[in-house]
């Protein structure tokens, strides 16, 4: 059996696999240097993890308050060395992206002070964190207020908009790199740099925050190179390459990392706590392989723009623009489109293929939102994914697959339900 009769066994009709094949002749400059970038990030790794003497000793864990838990403290030091920052908080007690962006928000922020977005409104699981939609707990309640300058319609930054609502009460600048739920571009870590670059000249001071979620190891630097304070992300998206159970990491200067610390134990334990139980070696290893994972998954979303912008479709970013991240929005205009495409990617996962997702409400959304997921690790965005939520102009928002091969299918059984459901012509 050849490659083709395996595409043909798992579904995929002749007809859309010469389309996807004769659309991926035309990618491999493209996939050249993706492959330059992965080679220099993996070096930088093994560079990181070399010169914070990481031994077979670090890959054990432990239990209790995680007193002298060396393993944890030495991968701490290699996200540090890794980001070019003093210090670095790489934790299992961080359940998620949001949870990474909210402690660092709650830990440099007192009443009084203002947050600012300049680049228009954060991800929607933020907006509760941050008090924009009220919820308890919320940054609002605490007497954090918010304000945010919208892009211009070309995703370029408004800086006079920005210079006029810097003010004395603003404490802290949060830059989503990624597009969220959004068709803005997402934003190169130079381009992050210009804009720390301009706040700073208006006000020193202020800390610079940067959602890197989605964005590790797609270039050759990340924003921390460019003037970022802080940085945060999750491991179950590209830092921890797909092997991560669960956590995330908090980058930057030493006192921004001591008031995260004592924000995720508490004041007077700090760092010093916090078991890795048996986490270490998955972090370790995740973090090795991460660089050739997060180009697999960045091959992938070249792959969806342009079988998709064939079909007539608008992508963004298209494929022949670079990219920043490993997020691919696909406006598919329609919620039949877009629950088609979930149930294609779903259909190529290895475990729970046999599932049909469909849009429901989800915590942190204010509209339904459909998911799909085969995952290993459940809610890794390292791994196959799309979401959307069921709203104008109906995006799909495809992400992941830990090897360029199983992002290639689930593109090609996306497009396949499309086409089963007579929602596309080939």
């Amino acid at each position: 059996m050849d490659n083709r009769e395996m595409f043909e066994s798992l579904g995929i009709k002749p007809e859309v696999y010469d389309l996807c094949e004769k659309e991926l002749q035309t990618l491999s400059d493209r996939f050249k240097e993706i492959d330059e970038i992965a080679e220099y990030n993996q070096l930088k790794v093994i560079k990181a993890m070399q010169d914070a003497q990481v031994s077979e000793a670090h890959l054990y864990g432990t239990t209790g308050y995680g007193y002298d838990d060396i393993g944890r403290d030495a991968l701490e030091k290699v996200y540090a060395n890794l980001f070019g920052t003093e210090d670095a908080l790489v934790r299992s007690q961080i359940i998620c992206g949001t949870h990474a962006l909210a402690i660092a928000l709650y830990a440099n922020t007192r009443p009084g002070d203002e947050i600012l977005c300049p680049v228009g409104k954060p991800y929607d699981t933020l907006e509760e964190v941050i008090g924009i939609r009220p919820s308890v707990g919320s940054l609002a309640e605490y007497g954090v207020t918010y304000r945010q300058v919208d892009l211009f319609p070309d995703s370029t930054f408004d800086y006079d908009g920005i210079r006029a609502a810097i003010n004395e009460r603003t404490k802290l600048v949060e830059i989503q790199r990624s597009k969220g739920y959004a068709t803005r571009n997402t934003f190169s870590p130079e381009e992050i740099g210009e804009l720390i670059g301009f706040i700073k000249s208006i006000k020193p001071d202020v800390i610079c925050m940067v959602d890197n979620c989605y964005g590790e190891f797609v270039d050759r630097e990340e924003p921390t190179a460019y003037g970022a304070d802080i940085v945060v992300g999750s491991l179950i998206k590209n830092p921890g390459g797909g092997l991560a159970p669960i956590g995330g990491y908090i980058a930057g200067r030493k006192d921004c990392i001591e008031r995260c610390a004592v924000r995720l134990t508490s004041p007077g334990l700090g760092k010093e706590v916090g078991p890795s139980l048996d986490t270490n070696k998955s972090f370790y290893q995740g973090l090795f392989l991460a660089p050739t994972i997060t180009a697999g998954a960045e091959k992938g979303a070249i792959f969806a723009a342009k079988v998709f912008e064939h079909l007539g479709f608008s992508c963004h970013p298209t494929a022949d623009q670079k990219r920043h991240d490993i997020i691919q929005a696909i406006t598919l205009g329609s919620e039949e489109a877009v629950v088609a495409f979930a149930q294609g990617i779903q259909a190529a996962a290895p475990v729970d293929s046999f599932v049909t997702p469909y849009p429901d409400d989800m915590p942190g959304y204010d509209s339904k939102v459909i998911m799909a997921a085969g995952a290993f690790v459940q809610g890794s965005s390292i791994e196959l994914s799309a979401d959307g939520p069921i709203k104008p102009p109906y995006n799909i928002y495809f992400q992941g697959g830990l090897t360029w091969y199983h992002a290639k299918l689930g593109i090609m059984m996306a497009v396949e339900k499309m086409y089963e459901k007579g929602l596309i012509k080939i």
